[in-house]
C-alpha cells in the first residue's frame, strides 16, 4: 500500500495521536500498526518538525518516539518527550527484568517471557533489607511493578494480573552500558545507605 494521504477513513491522525500517547504495539492494533508502517515516511516527516524522531522495530513489533537532539547553531525545541528520574526500586527492577529476558533469548524457545509475580518479588527480595512483612514486601513490588508497567516495559496479561510480560521494547532502552552503570551505581548505594533508609526506598 502507497502513503496517500487521501485515502478513505484516512488513518493518519490517529497514528500520530496514537505515538505521542506512548509506545505503539502491533499485537495491540494490527490495523493501527499496518497504517503505520504504511504511512511511516509521512509520519517521520511530520514528527520531526516536533523535534521528535520515530523508531520503529518491525521485526519486534513496537514503536515509539524520541526526541532529536538540537542541530548545533539552532535554538532547541521544548521537550515533548519528558525526563524522568527513577527511584532505585524501580531502576532495578528494570535492569533484573533487562536481565532475566537476556538470560530468556540466550535459552531461546518461547518469544515472549512471562513472568509470575511471585517471582519478580522473589527475584528483588536480596536487594532490600530483611522484611519481616511478606504482604507488605509484596505489595511495595508490586506498586513498583505498576510504576514500570506505566513506562510501557512490562504489561498484565488479561484475566490475570498475576502474570506479568516482559516487553522487548525493554532492550532498546537498557542496553549493556546502562546496565554496567547502574551496576555501578548499586554497589555504591549498598555501600552507602543505612537500614533504615533502604526501607524507605522501598516504600
Amino acid at each position: 500500500m502507497s502513503e496517500n494521504s487521501n485515502q478513505p477513513n484516512d488513518m493518519f491522525p490517529r497514528v500520530i495521536i496514537a505515538l505521542l500517547k506512548g509506545i505503539v504495539y502491533r499485537d495491540d492494533d494490527q490495523i493501527l500498526w499496518q497504517a503505520l508502517t504504511d504511512l511511516q515516511m509521512r509520519a517521520r516527516e511530520y514528527l520531526a518538525v516536533m523535534g521528535l524522531e520515530l523508531m520503529l522495530d518491525d521485526s519486534e513489533g513496537y514503536a515509539w518516539l524520541r526526541q532529536l537532539a538540537p542541530v548545533e547553531g539552532q535554538e532547541a525545541l521544548p521537550r515533548l518527550i519528558t525526563r524522568r528520574q527513577l527511584s532505585y526500586p524501580v531502576s532495578l527492577l528494570i535492569a533484573l527484568l533487562r536481565r532475566r529476558l537476556a538470560e530468556h533469548d540466550a535459552f531461546g524457545g518461547e518469544t515472549r517471557l512471562i513472568l509470575p509475580v511471585e517471582e519478580i518479588v522473589e527475584m528483588c527480595r536480596t536487594f532490600f533489607p530483611a522484611n519481616a512483612n511478606d504482604a507488605r514486601f509484596f505489595d511495595q513490588i508490586g506498586t513498583h511493578i505498576n510504576k514500570v508497567a506505566e513506562l510501557g516495559f512490562v504489561r498484565k496479561l488479561k484475566g490475570n494480573d498475576q502474570q506479568i510480560e516482559v516487553c522487548r521494547i525493554i532492550r532498546a532502552f537498557v542496553d549493556a552500558q546502562w546496565l554496567n552503570e547502574f551496576d555501578q551505581r548499586l554497589r555504591e548505594y549498598q555501600s552507602s545507605i543505612t537500614p533504615d533508609e533502604a526501607q524507605k526506598e522501598g516504600e
